[in-house]
């Protein structure tokens, strides 16, 4: 299994990342007798730090792989 990629964690970033930018635009309204409340903005900001450091995660591993040096010596069978 491949688990989660690079691509898919900074697009999760992204989405919370907007939800905290609605959430910081206005927290909830009232409309007559009904009101509608949007999400925790302490829960979003985990969130954000939880995918901020997949992002960082995936990008040193993958950092990693790529400055991998492999030193191979010939011999004489």
């Amino acid at each position: 299994m491949a688990g989660i990629t690079l691509e898919q964690a900074e697009a999760k970033l992204q989405t919370w990342m907007e939800a905290e930018e609605k959430i910081a635009s206005g927290q909830g309204y009232s409309i007559g007798d009904r009101r509608l409340t949007r999400a925790d903005l302490y829960t979003v900001r985990g969130e954000i730090e939880y995918w901020n450091n997949k992002v960082k995660e995936l990008e040193a591993a993958e950092q990693s792989r790529r400055n991998r040096m492999y030193r191979f010596v010939p011999r004489d069978i």
